[in-house]
């Protein structure tokens, strides 16, 4: 099996996690330590999560709670993207392919989670 780099969801992830700090760049300065630190943190994490998932597949319930973990981050992620339209930071227009690709990420985790013999360690 490839490492945890190799993956589809990974790699969606992750390119998740870079356009969601590239678009915070515009945020305004009075967020830097709120919604923008927080949806870049959140982001960050579905991948961090997924890497550490990859990490403890050699036990299914270990395997499957940082899964939970990475798909949680997930869509913390939406409802910071939300907000910020919302807010007015960004429009839904900007954040609508970045939330199409999380829910695509989530979609993935999700069929990870409930069938995660695929990325179990053969004993």
């Amino acid at each position: 099996m490839a490492g945890f780099r190799d993956m589809i969801v990974y790699q969606k992830a992750f390119k998740l996690a870079v356009g969601v700090f590239h678009m915070t760049k515009k945020f305004p300065k009075e967020e830097q330590f709120g919604l923008t630190a927080q949806v870049r943190d959140s982001s960050r994490s579905v991948c961090a999560n997924f890497g550490e998932a990859y990490r403890r597949r050699r036990y299914r319930a270990h395997l499957v709670a940082k899964l939970t973990d990475s798909d949680s981050e997930n869509t913390e992620t939406q409802v910071h993207l939300d907000m910020a339209a919302a807010c007015g930071y960004v429009t839904s227009e900007e954040t609508a392919p970045w939330i199409a690709l999380s829910e695509e990420v989530g979609l993935m985790l999700n069929r990870l989670i409930e069938k995660p013999e695929s990325l179990l360690l053969k004993k």
